[in-house]
């Protein structure tokens, strides 16, 4: 059965596509892949600092100017092998990196979602607007679901296999007899 043309191509193998696709050298193993339908986050671990510190925040300011140094070292070619992937998958690429406690992730999408909310919703974000603890409605939401998907993450994932079931089961269709 044939894609149509108003649908994004399969990401099945986009994990595997970027670990055959990166050079070895950048990361300490195989990187984390994560696909939505706007865009692909490649996040890798960078190689262990080999220093010794005098505390925390001299081994974190290390940590950050590493991935920094990554960032800029490796641009051009994260720049080619995106665009070689988003031809590929029709969706833009974020790349980020990791060390130690340090994360980052660069250029990453920031995709405007419609809601509607009643009163009493719009009132919980509000208190979160007044109270400081974000700048808009639009800073409360976004807070309020990453909060619940710290929260939630392996119901959230217990839910994801069973789409990819669901998934896995409509495309194979019922079987002839």
């Amino acid at each position: 059965m044939g894609r149509r043309r108003d649908e994004a191509p399969s990401t099945e193998d986009v994990a595997a596509w970027f670990a055959g696709r990166l050079p070895d050298e950048w990361f300490t193993g195989t990187p984390e892949v994560t696909v939505d339908r706007e865009e692909i986050t490649v996040l890798g671990t960078l190689p262990a600092l080999e220093d010794t510190f005098s505390d925390e925040a001299a081994r974190s300011s290390a940590e950050s100017g590493r991935v920094s140094r990554f960032r800029e070292q490796t641009r051009e070619e994260r720049i080619s092998i995106a665009r070689q992937a988003e031809h590929r998958f029709h969706r833009k690429v974020a790349w980020g990196a990791r060390l130690g406690g340090t994360e980052e992730v660069f250029t990453s999408l920031a995709v405007p979602v419609m809601t509607r909310l009643r009163q009493p919703e719009r009132i919980v974000l509000d208190t979160l607007v007044s109270a400081g603890v974000a700048r808009s409605r639009s800073d409360a939401l976004s807070w309020a679901v990453r909060l619940v998907g710290e929260h939630t993450e392996s119901w959230l994932a217990e839910l994801r296999e069973a789409m990819q079931r669901v998934d896995e089961l409509r495309n194979r269709g019922p079987e002839a007899d």
